[in-house]
């Protein structure tokens, strides 16, 4: 079969890419090994879909090329995505920090995709089993048989959430066409720790404080969550994306608080209030309470103790330092950190430099947003970058 456009994944970035492309009369085909498409917009922001983020930047973006993206970015913006959904009539709302979710159910945003590229066809249940240059472009061997195309998209994500049918195909196919592939690691992924601080956050799993977490010059102020395994929450899975191993992290778990003023403040009040009663002002009663223990301050009463015992607590709370000995893995993680070099890429079109007609877009690349719709918005800016270019060339 011959076709204009061959797009591998029928994700967020490939489902918006082929329609971008349809609207030059290209003839496309969307392949995936997937039974549905979209399945991650279909589990995204709670089956709701954080589909975008108004506050979008560069800055809200990791990459070894922290440029690379702004191009794309520019080029669709988050306006740009919410009036084609309110074109389609889907009802969203705001939430904190510029997030956009849908209303109703995150499969919406497929539905509104699917639709967009009509015209294309959509292969699923179908492998890619090789992929290699030809005289006219690209020949491509699936099990579906035989497709020659123009042009290629590599629109199969990366390797996060692996039950969901992730893959490291994108990197393969990458290093094949001889693109130098940035080191992946999770991000947006819950960290683990050793025994010790474990044994600290098990028995807390499943309470949630305000906390800000801090890693180098880079902190996030949001919730944190004890999970059995560790720390999870928004301010956790924000700053596992800079974390390395071997690294420590530092966590505030009462930012609005100045522990050691307030514990001061406390004694000299008097009374026999004791060292947990105080804390438990400014933290849920169940981590007061581990904490004092864990300080063997268990029963003491906050008048019988020192300067130097009040702010050991305060360090304790405010600056607690600890040293992951891991994440959760590719398993739970969001994203994929890293990916296909940008380098290797045109910034306004997403082509490969040195292999015309072979694009890369979405996650496979080496551009990571932040938590909170800045990776979906990634998705259709790469994509329409890519579309655009794959539009103006259609026949």
């Amino acid at each position: 079969m011959d076709c204009d456009i061959l797009i591998i994944g029928a994700g967020a970035a490939g489902m918006f890419c082929a329609g971008t492309a349809r609207a030059g009369g290209a003839y496309v085909i969307v392949l995936d090994h997937a039974a549905k498409p979209g399945e991650k917009i279909r589990i995204s922001g709670g089956g709701r879909c954080n589909f975008t983020n108004l506050a979008t930047s560069r800055e809200r973006f990791l990459s070894e090329n922290p440029r690379f993206c702004a191009s794309a970015l520019a080029g669709y913006r988050p306006r740009d995505f919410v009036a084609l959904v309110d074109r389609a009539g889907i009802a969203w709302h705001e939430k904190a920090l510029g997030q956009l979710f849908c209303d109703g159910k995150a499969t919406q945003i497929t539905e509104l995709l699917i639709r967009r590229m009509e015209g294309a066809e959509l292969w699923l249940q179908t492998q890619l089993q090789q992929l290699e240059r030809s005289a006219e472009g690209f020949l491509a061997r699936t099990s579906r048989g035989v497709v020659r195309a123009s042009r290629v998209v590599v629109a199969c994500g990366a390797k996060s959430i692996p039950k969901m049918g992730a893959t490291g195909l994108a990197y393969d196919l990458a290093r094949q066409f001889g693109l130098r592939i940035v080191e992946t690691r999770p991000g947006l992924v819950p960290l683990t720790f050793a025994e010790q601080e474990l044994a600290l956050c098990k028995p807390l799993a499943g309470i949630s404080v305000e906390a800000e977490v801090r890693h180098a010059k880079t902190v996030f102020s949001d919730a944190l969550l004890f999970t059995h395994r560790g720390l999870s929450g928004p301010a956790i899975l924000q700053i596992s994306s800079f974390w390395r191993p071997g690294e420590e992290i530092t966590v505030n778990l009462a930012p609005e608080t100045d522990m050691a003023a307030l514990l001061r403040e406390r004694r000299g009040q008097g009374g026999r209030v004791n060292v947990a009663t105080a804390i438990g002002s400014a933290l849920p009663a169940r981590l007061a309470d581990t904490i004092v223990a864990e300080l063997g301050l268990d029963g003491a009463r906050l008048a019988d103790q020192n300067n130097a015992v009040l702010d050991r607590i305060a360090t304790r709370i405010n600056r607690w330092q600890l040293r992951p000995v891991g994440s959760e893995g590719y398993r739970t993680a969001e994203v994929t950190v890293g990916g296909v070099d940008t380098r290797d890429l045109d910034a306004r079109t997403m082509q490969a430099r040195d292999v015309p007609g072979l694009y890369f877009i979405g996650e496979c690349v080496d551009v990571t947003g932040w938590l909170g719709g800045y990776n979906f918005q990634w998705a259709w800016a790469s994509a329409h970058a890519a579309g655009v270019s794959l539009a103006g060339g259609s026949r």
